[in-house]
């Protein structure tokens, strides 16, 4: 049985994906950084709740040693965890602000994906799954006819295209643990005030086909719901 572990899970797009994939058989833990809502989450889904919180070395580490303890091992990472950060004008945007984002979007993915390799190399098809955004795409932020072109926000959309740069690069340097990127769409979520038209459901296809499709279909990918996102 694929054992899953997905980071920021306790609402949104997180939580739509373990929902998901314990319906799918899969065994799920869910990360959270509230303790609360991540065990209230992981009770309504019959899941086991891990604490993380993935701006913190410590609590990365604390949250990899509890599933070394429990599972042993996992077969997929859910990078999902993701702030959009402040809503300010550009000129006034600080670097505490920045560093904020960033913490969270893009080192966070770099402390979780550390601490739980040696989690991943016990499974005989280890997966890293990125939650990336199509608002980190050069080509689509350029493109008019794209709600992508619309939107200015310059910490999220930064922090989001260093995601999918950090994906092709692990997925190079590690190789036997195939590295994607899931574009889930403009989804109704508290990240965006439920303003996306795609439903939590539709946002999370492209995770859900990461996470279930067989080990030759590649790595090193940015796809969403519809297939390859242009970068």
């Amino acid at each position: 049985m694929t054992i899953t572990f997905i980071t920021g899970a306790n609402k949104g797009l997180g939580y739509e994906t373990a929902r998901r994939l314990t319906e799918l058989g899969q065994t799920v833990l869910i990360g959270a950084r509230d303790p609360e809502r991540g065990q209230a989450a992981a009770d309504r889904l019959g899941a086991r709740f891990v604490l993380i919180d993935v701006t913190s070395d410590e609590s990365v580490a604390r949250a990899a040693e509890d599933v070394q303890a429990h599972e042993g091992h996992i077969d997929v990472l859910i990078n999902n965890a993701g702030i959009i950060g402040s809503y300010r004008p550009a000129e006034e945007l600080s670097g505490p602000e920045a560093t904020e984002v960033f913490n969270t979007n893009v080192v966070g993915i770099v402390r979780v994906t550390q601490a739980f390799l040696p989690l991943l190399r016990r499974s005989e098809h280890p997966s890293v799954i990125n939650v990336g955004s199509g608002m980190g795409s050069l080509d689509l932020t350029h493109d008019p006819e794209r709600a992508e072109s619309k939107v200015i926000a310059p910490l999220y959309t930064a922090s989001k295209a260093a995601v999918t740069m950090l994906t092709t690069q692990y997925a190079r340097a590690l190789p036997g643990i195939r590295v994607n990127a899931a574009d889930p769409g403009y989804t109704a979520t508290d990240l965006n005030g439920h303003s996306g038209p795609q439903t939590v459901a539709e946002g999370t296809d492209a995770i859900v086909t990461l996470a279930t499709e067989r080990p030759e279909a590649g790595t090193g990918r940015f796809i969403d719901r519809f297939g390859p996102v242009r970068w």
